[in-house]
């Protein structure tokens, strides 16, 4: 083989990788947005049936957010500086009420939602790992709310890491609002554990 056809068949090669890559990329997008559409669907469905019984939204809500949410990893992110401190016992307490925690929240929120329909918008990567989509959620009175989901890839499968309401980090809220609660208890994590545990009855 001459030099020139070497060079071609190398050259080849990197582009159809290239193109192979790019394809791939633009497939995980698209997958990332239909991931989303399926979970406000399904939300929205819960809703629906579960409009007068507590304890099954909790439990559908429950399913929801252990399938599509990297619960701790987003509760090690909300803890911060203080996961490092925390000791295992602590740290296996709080991933508990933190998961408690967001359960509850999310299904009193959506508790009250009736009508809502979820649009998604449009998606676009946040570096190697983590895909940002767009969405638009659609009230009967009111403008929509704007909503963009963190999504971490996973080489084809998708995990929520935070969500972003009008602008708004629900996870970086969620950590200033932790910190300042152990700050006020002198720096102890334990401080947080008790108001945690409070929230929720189990103190």
């Amino acid at each position: 083989m001459s030099v020139f056809s070497f060079r071609a068949t190398v050259l080849a090669v990197i582009i159809a990788f290239g193109m192979s890559a790019g394809a791939a990329l633009a497939d995980g997008v698209d997958a990332a947005k239909g991931f989303i559409q399926k979970l406000g669907d399904e939300a929205v469905g819960t809703i629906a049936a579960t409009q007068n019984d507590e304890d099954a939204r909790l439990r559908q809500f429950r399913g929801l957010l252990k399938e599509n949410f990297d619960v701790p990893g987003i509760g090690r992110f909300v803890l911060g500086r203080y996961w490092r401190m925390a000791t295992p016992e602590q740290r296996d307490e709080y991933l508990k009420l933190f998961e408690e925690s967001i359960i509850r929240t999310y299904a009193r929120r959506f508790s009250d939602y009736s009508g809502e329909t979820v649009s998604v918008d449009k998606a676009r990567r946040d570096g190697e790992d983590f895909i940002l989509v767009d969405s638009l959620i659609q009230r009967p009175s009111g403008g929509p709310v704007a909503v963009t989901w963190r999504l971490l890839d996973q080489g084809g499968t998708f995990k929520i890491v935070d969500v972003v309401v009008e602008g708004v980090s629900m996870s970086v809220t969620q950590r200033s609002d932790f910190s300042s609660v152990i700050q006020s208890g002198g720096g102890n994590i334990e401080a947080l554990l008790k108001v945690m545990r409070e929230r929720l009855g189990k103190a």
